[in-house]
């Protein structure tokens, strides 16, 4: 059974960077796939990206050219580098876990969640 922890969340301007860190702990994330989703006051959780286990990357077209995602396999972490933020990327951001090397977009396939942190931008 893996444990995920988010952190790194907070309250910033708009157009700031923040840097969301997930750490795991209970088994190795080295041979899975690993997401960021997002779920934003009454709206669907959504996915952000994502990252194979042989670090591979997919991206939603919204955070597409300012979010990175990057996957430690000595430390067991999985971070998410979102620059330019906007108003709209303000949500709760999970990180997640597939049983499984590859990426997908569908959030019932991750089988792992972390309790999630709160991104807010301010205009």
């Amino acid at each position: 059974q893996v444990q995920l922890v988010e952190s790194g969340g907070g309250l910033v301007q708009a157009g700031a960077s923040l840097r969301l860190s997930c750490a795991a702990s209970g088994r190795s994330i080295s041979g899975d796939a690993m997401g960021w989703c997002r779920q934003a006051p009454g709206k669907e959780r959504d996915f952000v990206a994502g990252i194979t286990s042989y670090n591979g990357a997919v991206y939603a077209d919204s955070v597409k050219g300012r979010f990175t995602i990057s996957k430690d396999n000595a430390k067991n972490t999985v971070d998410l580098q979102m620059n330019s933020l906007k108003p709209e990327d303000t949500a709760v951001y999970y990180c997640a876990m597939r049983n499984g090397a590859y990426i997908t977009q569908t959030l019932s396939e991750y089988k792992s969640w972390g309790q999630g942190t709160q991104v807010t931008v301010s205009s």
